[in-house]
């Protein structure tokens, strides 16, 4: 089966007849999401907060809730949390002390603290920043600690949400038996072992090559919670495509087809970003006829993964009927939609298909967002044309759309493209000035490119400037040479 045939107008009218509902998580996290396409999609998680693939984002502790202000008594409570982290910081001025001759457990009791769980919470979360900086190995040692003399006071009972906090420590510090430990803890103490929890285990585990141990562990579980999926294979699957584990999601495919359940469209869209990830594509066209034989026709997702194939193909009139047809069957096209397909478009190096559809975005219905034009931005950026990247990023400011660091990032490296390293100084000022954090990934491009000019010493006082605003001090030794300068 050629190429072509895989999307060909033919197919996509045989298959596509009813509507489902839009979820956009598998797309954000996956397929796709090469280095700088991920990062462009960042900003949508948060529109899937209540949704029932949540949990991918950071859990919400009680300290979220009482800054919100979704509790009642809002001011008492709000003093009540001001309170914890006070507590908390002086719980992690004692755990520090830890040593030979120094009694960690009863400093800690002599505190007379009111244990909750979001005292518990703030100190797990102080701990967790501190892996970056302190020994990982006190770090680990440092939060069981802590853990262990939490969950004897009397009153206070961890939570999953407590567990999953120290394992995530764990996770930081590659100490991987304990985390295996806390879980068989879990389970004896009849905590819910959650999809959440495997997201953990495999997130770790699966840089260790030790994905397939935990693959194998959840599906014998007999306590594995997989809400909110139709099933525990479907959450394992999920979570597989998110930290791109594609070759084990068919074989765990296969385990599910021998433990006698049907696929559904959650696990069609898995296997066709992973088919395609794999460059399996005769096997993505099979799975499109077999889906439709299924019975099952496809969601915003499904479109989603065409449109992208469409435009990295270089297919821009496929692409259009595509889009037309989504209309006719009650789907309309979203602005994602459109910011796939462009990002496509621009892998293939079409810049007059990507204006075309930018410029069709209204004709749609759709207002191009930050990701949008960031994707925009990026592609001019990428070719070379700085000026038109800048002319897109005027233009975004002037329609009210607020630059993310993502759009800092490309423009503060179209400036490094050029040698307009002033431009690219002022950029970075002014996205601090507006409150944007600048990530590892701009100030590793921007020492890149002064380094490459021979501008060493400027990159020394960019590594500085990271350095004073104490972000990323942990990765500074990631810079080529550093410690000689």
């Amino acid at each position: 089966m050629n190429y072509s045939s895989l999307v060909s107008s033919r197919i996509v009218c045989r298959l596509f007849s009813t509507s489902f509902i839009v979820r956009r998580t598998i797309w954000n996290r996956s397929f796709g999401s090469d280095d700088r396409f991920e990062l462009f999609v960042e900003p949508y998680k948060k529109r899937l907060e209540g949704s029932e693939f949540g949990y991918f984002a950071d859990e919400k502790s009680d300290s979220c809730e009482i800054e919100s202000g979704r509790c009642d008594g809002f001011s008492l409570r709000r003093g009540f949390l001001e309170g914890a982290k006070t507590d908390a910081e002086k719980v992690i001025e004692i755990l520090k002390q830890d040593g030979p001759g120094f009694n960690t457990f009863l400093a800690l009791d002599e505190l007379q603290l009111q244990v909750s769980g979001v005292l518990v919470g703030e100190v797990l979360k102080g701990i967790l920043k501190s892996t970056g900086v302190l020994n990982k190995n006190q770090c680990a040692k440092l939060g069981y600690k802590f853990f262990v003399w939490s969950g004897k006071i009397e009153n206070y009972r961890h939570t999953v949400k407590s567990y999953h906090m120290i394992m995530k420590i764990f996770a930081e510090c590659e100490e991987f038996k304990a985390m295996w430990r806390l879980l068989d803890e879990m389970t004896e103490r009849g905590y819910p072992v959650t999809a959440r929890t495997f997201m953990i285990l495999i997130c770790t585990c699966g840089d260790a090559g030790l994905a397939k141990k935990v693959v194998e562990r959840f599906i014998k579980s007999k306590t594995f919670n997989f809400r909110p999926f139709k099933h525990s294979y479907n959450a394992i699957l999920h979570g597989l495509l998110v930290v791109k584990q594609y070759k084990l999601i068919e074989w765990v495919y296969q385990q599910m087809l021998l433990d006698g359940h049907s696929p559904d469209i959650l696990t069609y869209n898995v296997l066709l970003f992973a088919r395609c990830k794999l460059g399996k594509l005769d096997q993505f066209h099979r799975l499109l006829d077999e889906m439709a034989r299924s019975g099952f026709s496809p969601d915003f997702h499904t479109y989603n993964i065409l449109l992208y194939v469409l435009g990295k193909g270089d297919k821009p009139l496929a692409a259009l009927n595509l889009l037309n047809h989504m209309r006719e069957v009650g789907f309309d096209p979203s602005v994602l939609h459109f910011t796939t397909l462009i990002n496509g478009l621009s892998r293939a190096g079409n810049l007059d298909a990507c204006k075309y559809f930018f410029d069709e975005l209204g004709n749609y219905g759709c207002i191009p967002d930050v990701v949008c034009y960031t994707v925009m931005i990026t592609s001019y950026t990428e070719a070379g044309e700085h000026e038109k990247a800048r002319e897109y990023f005027e233009e975004m400011v002037m329609k009210g759309q607020l630059p993310n660091v993502f759009t800092y990032n490309s423009m503060i490296r179209g400036f490094c493209m050029v040698g307009k390293f002033e431009e690219a100084y002022s950029m970075l000022a002014e996205m601090e000035s507006q409150g944007c954090r600048p990530n590892f990934l701009l100030y590793s491009t921007l020492v890149s490119y002064l380094r490459n000019a021979g501008k060493l010493s400027e990159a020394h006082k960019v590594i500085m400037h990271m350095v004073e605003k104490e972000q990323y001090a942990h990765l500074v030794t990631k810079f080529k040479g550093y410690r000689r300068w």
